[in-house]
C-alpha cells in the first residue's frame, strides 16, 4: 500500500513539473527560425537561432522569425497570426511572444505579437523597429535585418520590465554624432558666408566715395503732410490640439484561433 502510495505521489510530482515547464517554456515543437524561404545560409540561421533562443529563454517571451516564399491566399497578418497560435508559440499561459513574417510572394513583412508582447511592442514601437531593419530587408541583408529585429526585441522587452514601454513620445534615442555634426555645421556656414560676401562685394563695386553727407540726400524730398499711429504687429499663440492617433497603445485583432493579437505590416 505504501509503495502504490509512493508511485502516485511520484507521478503527480512529475506532472506538477510537467506543468510547471511547460508554463515556463515555449511549447511549439518548431524552432524559432523557420526559414522556409531560404534566405539565411546554414551558418547565419544557426547564428540566429542561437541568439533568438538566449533572449526568448531570458526574457520569457518568444522572438521568432518566420520566411515563406507563399501565404497560400491568407493576409499577411492572418499567416503571421495563425503561424503563431496553430505552432504553439508563446510563453505561459498568456502565450507572450512577438513573430516576424516575410513573405517573398509579394514582399511582405508583418509583425505578430502576443500576450505580453502586445504591451511591450506597441503600435509606435513596432514602426521604430521596422524602420531599423527594413534597409536591409530590402537590400537582401537578411541575416542584418533579423539580427537588428532580435536586438531591439530585447531591448524594447527589458524597457517594457521597467513599467515604461517604448511608445509614442517615449522611443529610443538616436545616438548623437557630434563630430559629423559639427563638420557639416561647418561647411554649410562657411558656403552661406562665401555666398553672402561675394554678393555683397558685387553690389559695392558701383559704388564711389563722397566727401559730403549731402549727396546722400535728394534736395526736398522730406514733405511730412500727415502722421498717425498704425498697429502693425499681432502676436497669437496657438496649442496644438489633441490627436487620438498618437495616443499611443497597441491596437489589437483576434485570429481565426480566437485569439488576441497586435502587430503591424507593410512592403519591403
Amino acid at each position: 500500500m505504501n509503495v502504490k502510495k509512493s508511485i502516485i505521489s511520484l507521478l503527480l510530482a512529475l506532472l506538477f513539473c510537467v506543468t510547471v515547464l511547460s508554463s515556463a517554456f515555449a511549447l511549439s515543437d518548431l524552432p524559432r527560425v523557420v526559414d522556409d524561404a531560404d534566405l539565411l545560409t546554414s551558418n547565419e540561421e544557426k547564428t540566429l537561432l542561437s541568439k533568438l533562443d538566449e533572449i526568448s529563454t531570458r526574457q520569457k517571451l518568444d522572438i521568432i522569425v518566420v520566411t515563406v516564399n507563399s501565404l497560400g491566399g491568407k493576409t499577411p497578418m492572418e499567416y503571421a497570426d495563425d503561424f503563431f497560435d496553430y505552432n504553439g508559440y508563446g510563453f505561459n499561459a498568456e502565450r507572450d511572444g512577438i513573430l516576424l513574417l516575410v513573405s517573398m510572394e509579394n514582399r511582405d513583412w508583418w509583425i505578430s505579437t502576443s500576450g505580453y508582447g502586445i504591451e511591450a511592442f506597441t503600435d509606435a514601437g513596432i514602426e521604430y523597429i521596422s524602420d531599423k531593419f527594413i534597409d536591409d530587408l530590402s537590400d537582401g541583408y537578411y541575416a542584418d535585418a533579423f539580427n537588428t529585429y532580435a536586438v531591439l526585441c530585447d531591448e524594447f522587452i527589458t524597457q517594457a520590465k521597467s513599467g515604461e514601454p517604448y511608445d509614442v513620445g517615449n522611443l529610443p534615442k538616436e545616438p548623437f554624432d557630434f563630430l559629423t555634426s559639427l563638420i557639416i555645421a561647418l561647411v554649410i556656414g562657411f558656403a552661406v558666408a562665401l555666398v553672402i560676401v561675394n554678393s555683397m562685394r558685387n553690389k559695392l563695386k558701383t559704388v564711389q566715395f563722397s566727401k559730403e553727407a549731402d549727396n546722400y540726400v535728394k534736395e526736398n524730398s522730406m514733405n511730412i503732410t500727415e502722421s498717425r499711429d498704425m498697429f502693425l504687429y499681432r502676436h497669437v499663440s496657438r496649442s496644438a490640439r489633441s490627436d487620438d492617433s498618437d495616443s499611443g497603445g497597441s491596437s489589437t485583432h483576434t485570429s481565426s484561433s480566437g485569439s488576441t493579437h497586435g502587430g503591424g505590416g507593410g512592403k519591403f
